[in-house]
């Protein structure tokens, strides 16, 4: 049954209505391949929705794709960039890009490298980049100065950040030269830049920051700019992320947050 297309992006996790509506008007949404309009109407079952030139309705019928890609620093985590910056789908080859609706899933920030999931399924998406969901991942981070016991301490048990404080952390020093650190952190939340802004916060400034896995996927010896396919373990994980995960009643603000989560 036809529905407005900020209703459906909501129902699908993409967006609150509001910011639905926003980025109708802004031109980002595309239905069946034309420039949607406010008010305009889909069939999710039939019509194909996209939002940035991917597909975003989960009904939609295409070939599952889920790969891993070592992002590298100078990238940008989206389909596309407005100011025609290079993004991680100049990476892949076009049979991979042109018509699957392959995206990233949540972001690296552009000086950030390492594991950067991409898929064009639309429930491994919303569970992994949902504000509360908590699958662990890796971050090697070389900071400035040696941050002493005591502040390391301090990032494991949490940090205010936006009047709210950080979920604990596992961190530990690696090893220390020329009065920078080596730093392993491991968290169970993605808010928007959270390393760097605790890093500021506890006063040591990142340098350099590098995700070595998500979950169950390591990146390993993947060679930077390259990418690979997920075994078929990985896979599991991923599908048991999505049937271990219960929607909780989210407010709008929540939606707002879905596609931001998970930046470093």
């Amino acid at each position: 049954m036809a529905e407005r297309l900020q209703k459906l992006m909501s129902q699908w996790g993409v967006a609150s209505r509001r910011k639905a509506e926003k980025m109708i008007l802004d031109g980002r949404v595309r239905l069946n391949g034309s420039i949607a309009k406010l008010g305009q109407q889909a069939d999710p079952n039939s019509d194909r929705v996209e939002l940035d030139g991917r597909v975003v309705n989960p009904e939609y019928p295409l070939e599952k794709l889920c790969i891993l890609l070592h992002k590298p620093s100078g990238v940008i985590s989206t389909c596309i960039d407005q100011r025609n910056r290079p993004t991680v789908m100049d990476l892949l080859p076009p049979s991979l890009v042109q018509d699957t609706g392959i995206h990233p899933v949540g972001r690296l920030d552009t000086d950030s490298t390492g594991a950067l999931l991409l898929t064009n399924q639309g429930d491994i998406t919303f569970v992994l980049t949902h504000p509360r969901h908590t699958i662990p991942k890796c971050y090697h981070v070389w900071v400035r100065g040696i941050p002493s016991n005591r502040t390391l301490q301090q990032w494991r048990q949490g940090v205010m950040l936006s009047e709210r404080l950080t979920l604990p952390a596992k961190v530990r020093r690696l090893r220390c030269l020329h009065q920078q650190s080596l730093l392993e952190i491991v968290l169970r939340e993605g808010r928007n830049r959270q390393i760097r802004r605790v890093a500021d916060i506890l006063g040591h400034p990142v340098i350099r920051l590098h995700r070595i896995f998500i979950g169950s996927i390591h990146l390993g010896d993947l060679p930077e700019g390259q990418f690979r396919d997920l075994s078929s373990s990985e896979m599991r994980f991923l599908y048991q992320q999505t049937q271990m995960f219960v929607l909780p009643k989210l407010e709008s603000s929540d939606y707002d947050s879905v596609h931001l989560r998970g930046q470093e």
